[in-house]
């Protein structure tokens, strides 16, 4: 039995890739964002913040990549999970930093969790496209399989 791991985790050259393609659909479609991705044990890698970008966006995109990485799941998700269970949707909603919207996203490459991203400033649906094509821009995915 060891007594360590190893993690791969997400570099900062690829984390500023992903913040490169987030701005420029957000500049495309006339939007002003803030991008946000931590690696995998969820601390900040890269982070942006556009010109105009709403202040309340700024900690909604570093909660949605952290939630995103805390669980390995996007943030959209969260509701369905809780939704008909009341305990838990009245009790997990109260965690500091859970955002059970969209717009967050756990990135894997090759099969190994290795950050996540949270994009706010839009409606959720949007930011869930601007985070979407970040994590492609690199070449990774934001599906995690819990098999």
């Amino acid at each position: 039995m060891a007594n360590t791991i190893t993690r791969t985790t997400l570099s900062a050259e690829a984390a500023k890739k992903m913040i490169a393609a987030a701005e420029a659909k957000a500049e495309e479609m006339k939007r002003t964002m803030v991008i946000s991705i931590c690696d995998e044990g969820g601390n900040l890698k890269a982070f942006s913040r556009m010109d105009g970008a709403p202040l309340l966006s700024i900690q909604l995109a570093q909660d949605k990549a952290w939630t995103s990485v805390s669980y390995g799941v996007s943030t959209d998700q969260w509701f369905e999970f809780i939704k008909n269970d009341p305990p838990l949707l009245h009790g997990i909603v109260n965690t500091p930093r859970l955002v059970v919207f969209g717009g967050g996203f756990p990135i894997k490459i090759e099969k190994q969790l290795v950050g996540g991203i949270g994009v706010s400033g839009a409606t959720w649906e949007l930011d869930d496209q601007f985070a979407r094509e970040a994590v492609e821009s690199i070449g990774a995915t934001y599906k995690i399989d819990k098999a």
